[in-house]
């Protein structure tokens, strides 16, 4: 399953008791469809008001419907706030989380904040945004290093080793946009990477001292920071072609 979803009004991807998200709005679809309990696993877990463009999923499903009927028939009970895309049917061994060898990342900043972009696009009124100095801090996260210093602790996660490939800030007429490609994120990297990077303009740090962050590995730096998620959208998750063939 490739869908698309608006964070805002969902507590992230993960079921949780009493809360509203992703993975269980989708699931109760599966119920209220199929008549059957279907689990739904994601490649990733967003956070609280984090957005999709293509987010993956995988299910095993025994019923009649084609891809394309049940895509249909799912529609009819899923909310607007969520859209399937496309189902495929794939492989017994295909997983939606360990198969991704790269997830796509994009972070919105807006120039001027505003009532109707506030839920899409992060502000920063009370920092000093220099974007020159964001984009000489951006490279310096590329690489294989180990991140617990831009990550939420979390025992269940022992190893905090990730491969950035892309790392850097465009500039257009109403916003910045950081894009961040890796091979794996740790639980709100992304946005502590954007916090980091934008108390390094708002304090005029030098961009280096991101290598002393990382070596440190320590996860209670109190310059790092989650920057807000309404910014942060889930662009793009790459598998391997035998794994799953997309016409992109």
């Amino acid at each position: 399953m490739i869908l698309s979803y608006d964070g805002n009004s969902f507590y992230g991807w993960q079921v949780q008791k009493h809360q509203r998200t992703v993975q269980s709005t989708l699931e109760k679809a599966f119920l209220d469809y199929c008549g059957v309990k279907t689990p739904v696993t994601g490649s990733g877990r967003t956070d609280t008001g984090v957005h999709a463009l293509r987010q993956y999923a995988h299910f095993d499903y025994d019923g009649n419907a084609n891809p394309e009927q049940l895509r249909k028939g799912l529609r009819r009970h899923l909310p607007d706030d969520i859209q399937i895309q496309q189902i495929l049917q794939v492989d017994d061994d295909y997983h939606a989380r360990y198969d991704a060898y790269e997830r796509h990342y994009r972070y919105v900043i807006a120039k001027q904040p505003t009532p109707f972009n506030r839920l899409y696009r992060s502000a920063f009124p009370r920092k000093k945004i220099r974007i020159e100095l964001m984009q000489n801090a951006a490279p310096y996260f590329l690489g294989k290093h180990d991140f617990s210093s831009f990550s939420k602790p979390n025992s269940a996660v022992p190893d905090h080793v990730c491969e950035i490939k892309v790392s850097e800030f465009e500039i257009r007429d109403d916003c910045y946009i950081y894009t961040i490609k890796a091979d794996r994120f740790l639980h709100n990297m992304v946005r502590r990477i954007v916090g980091a990077m934008i108390n390094i303009s708002h304090m005029q740090l030098d961009p280096a001292i991101i290598i002393k962050w990382i070596e440190e590995q320590d996860p209670k730096q109190t310059i790092i920071y989650p920057a807000p998620p309404q910014g942060l959208y889930l662009v793009d998750v790459l598998y391997p072609e035998r794994k799953l063939k997309l016409d992109r």
